[in-house]
């Protein structure tokens, strides 16, 4: 499995709009582009004292599903311009990590 992982920031006064449209839209159409070998997405949130940060893990099977989904150049993070109107900063790569090993408690 490989984790695709990008962080961007937004002003406590959009948070929650950025975080709404993530997961009511961003998220969506990720979904309905049927990319085979995505299995899912967590979304993290932090606050700090001036703002708000973001951590999306996007998790694929391989490389090769990471490049259907973002194309050639992968490591470009995906940020919709919708989303760019909200954010003060953001990852303008986003970094892949191989999942080695895990542990799951129930």
């Amino acid at each position: 499995m490989t984790i695709r992982i990008w962080n961007g920031q937004t002003t406590k006064y959009n948070s929650d709009k950025y975080e709404d449209m993530l997961i009511h839209e961003i998220f969506r159409e990720i979904e309905q582009k049927h990319i085979k070998g995505y299995t899912g997405i967590q979304l993290l949130r932090r606050e700090t004292e001036m703002e708000t940060i973001f951590t999306k893990l996007m998790f694929f099977d391989s490389i090769e599903s990471i490049i259907s989904f973002a194309g050639e150049s992968y490591e470009k993070a995906y940020v919709p311009e919708k989303a760019k109107v909200l954010l003060t900063k953001y990852d303008e790569m986003s970094i892949h990590c191989e999942l080695k090993h895990e542990i799951k408690y129930t």
